[in-house]
């Protein structure tokens, strides 16, 4: 990983794991037809339209920050990734998971249906692409799923693709409904009664993001 030269126009881009498999095929049935865009380095709180040389300095210090080349680590990068939202949108759009955080037991399961408020003038909304979960360490669950959503995407998410970070092990699934299980391997835990995790969900045609803790805790028999 390392800076771009922001001096430049530039075009950093790189394919998803997916993406590079397909590539490798060498048959010509390559084609890119999704893409990303987010700002994920910039600082709007550094905007000055007190600047004293005028108007066309008041993004200056944005303009000059440094920009990251890409990498294929989807948990690092591209956490904001850029909407679309109608004109004349007054609020963001937020989402509700019905949960502020989750703790399960051993062996216990659950199911997620995440809506979005303030949505396309609605007061509570589902997407019609779904939603994007990534647990950050996939290993606490035993099951860990999205469903609902009949797309190659969606399809193509939902088999066991995992990116290692450190020593966790994270996965993201497609769907209007993530299900969850919580492992039953005791040696997981160690000498640990408690082992935690983050949910990160992201509406995919909103944009809104939201992360909540997960706790499992051991079942002392």
């Amino acid at each position: 990983m390392g800076y771009l030269n922001n001096g430049v126009v530039t075009v950093d881009a790189i394919l998803t794991t997916k993406g590079r498999e397909l590539l490798a095929k060498n048959d010509g049935s390559f084609r890119i037809t999704q893409f990303a865009f987010a700002d994920d380095e910039i600082d709007y709180t550094l905007y000055n339209p007190e600047h004293p040389l005028g108007s066309a300095f008041y993004g200056e210090a944005i303009q000059n920050m440094p920009l990251l080349e890409a990498f294929p680590q989807e948990t690092q990068i591209m956490k904001y990734k850029l909407a679309t939202l109608p004109r004349g949108t007054a609020k963001l759009p937020v989402l509700n998971l019905g949960y502020s955080s989750i703790t399960l037991v051993q062996g216990a399961s659950l199911a997620i249906t995440p809506q979005t408020l303030n949505y396309l003038g609605n007061a509570q909304a589902f997407e019609t692409s779904g939603y994007s979960a990534t647990i950050s360490d996939v290993r606490l669950m035993s099951t860990f799923t999205g469903i609902g959503i009949n797309t190659t995407g969606a399809q193509l998410s939902n088999t066991p693709i995992t990116t290692t970070l450190g020593t966790n092990v994270s996965q993201s699934v497609i769907g209007s409904q993530i299900n969850l299980r919580a492992t039953t391997v005791n040696t997981l835990f160690g000498s640990n009664t408690q082992l935690s995790a983050t949910l990160t969900v992201v509406g995919l045609d909103s944009g809104a993001r939201l992360t909540i803790p997960i706790l499992i805790n051991k079942t002392i028999v």
